[in-house]
């Protein structure tokens, strides 16, 4: 019988993503959040064998943590819990975004050290590379310098520094999970989460049949969700892994021409073009955030150790989105008190 799991961050993305994905192999999972997950996850949840729980609380509180481990029995935690910021965030409260990021993490953690968690897998981000992925060949966990550029960057580079120092003092069975683009079901507007993936405002447009007007091509590793959850769950699954840190992704690129075309076959009449180097750059209505495209992210270690293999091409995946759209719909945004540390991080 696999030991229950706490995930915090459960009504963000990427939480919602990895609770289905256990609920439907029979897991037992407590979710964790300011906000509970929206209507259409919890049908969701409760058409699958296994059982979710929701508690409510604040990720920076370690004492309703400590209190909600215990009542569930925790043995195994993900800690996905993150505010991710832009920069006009960052420039209005910096404090926040550093006490749930890290502090968050923090509180979660020792939480999970005074329950006797016997698993932990802590969810960092591709955005702790940062300005290293600006022109480099592949992104790897043991020789590419961390260079973060935002906050959110920042307070991911910080976050893995602290989980494994905390996991050393303790002897806790930790792994630090950098976590690729994703895109995919259950991405929405949570209200900290300013940086909503270039495919799914791509969908939106496509589903209001509003031409799209791209920056830039923008080819990279882009990370279908369910990937990114069975990356998590294999290395959850696993103990006492030979390596800290692992890349999760899928060692695939897309353009987001080629996204369209795809896009396309199930939207007839989609119309799509890149801007015209005439053109302001306010004429694109896809944000993509930075300057660059930052450089895929090696997955050979995440493979080799655990055996993972990503499911979704791109036709595949897009596919899955618009059915999944075409029966659950888009979300409708959580309404949280600020800062609210329910957003996953996705973006980097």
């Amino acid at each position: 019988m696999t030991a229950p799991t706490f995930i915090t961050g459960a009504s963000g993305f990427v939480g919602l993503a990895l609770t289905e994905h256990l609920l439907a192999r029979g897991d037992a999972v407590t979710g964790f959040d300011l906000a509970p997950p929206p209507a259409a996850a919890l049908r969701a949840f409760e058409a699958l064998p296994g059982t979710f729980r929701f508690e409510a609380g604040d990720v920076r509180d370690e004492a309703l943590l400590r209190a909600a481990m215990r009542r569930h029995a925790t043995g195994r935690l993900v800690t996905l819990a993150a505010v991710t910021a832009d920069a006009a965030r960052e420039r209005a409260t910096p404090g926040a975004i550093l006490e749930v990021n890290l502090g968050g993490t923090v509180a979660a953690l020792s939480a999970g050290i005074a329950c006797g968690v016997e698993r932990v897998v802590h969810a960092s981000s591709g955005a702790a590379y940062g300005a290293s992925g600006d022109g480099a060949d592949l992104l790897r966990e043991d020789t590419t310098p961390l260079r973060p550029e935002g906050l959110y960057g920042i307070t991911k580079q910080a976050g893995e520094a602290v989980a494994l120092r905390l996991a050393s003092l303790h002897g806790l069975d930790l792994t630090v999970a950098r976590l690729g683009t994703c895109f995919g079901p259950w991405e929405r507007d949570t209200g900290v989460r300013d940086t909503p993936s270039a495919p799914l405002q791509i969908l939106r447009l496509a589903e209001r049949a509003e031409p799209i007007v791209l920056p830039r091509p923008s080819r990279r590793d882009w990370l279908y969700v369910r990937d990114c959850v069975a990356g998590l769950a294999a290395l959850l699954d696993r103990r006492r892994l030979p390596h800290s840190t692992y890349n999760v992704a899928t060692g695939r690129e897309f353009s987001l021409p080629e996204l369209c075309r795809a896009l396309a076959v199930l939207h007839p009449g989609l119309a799509w073009r890149l801007l015209d180097d005439t053109e302001p750059d306010s004429a694109a209505n896809v944000a993509l955030y930075a300057r660059y495209d930052r450089a895929s992210m090696d997955v050979s270690r995440l493979r080799t150790d655990t055996g993972f293999a990503p499911r979704f091409d791109l036709e595949a995946a897009v596919r899955d989105l618009v059915e999944w759209h075409r029966l659950c719909g888009d979300p409708a945004p959580t309404s949280t008190p600020s800062p609210s540390p329910h957003a996953t991080p996705t973006d980097a």
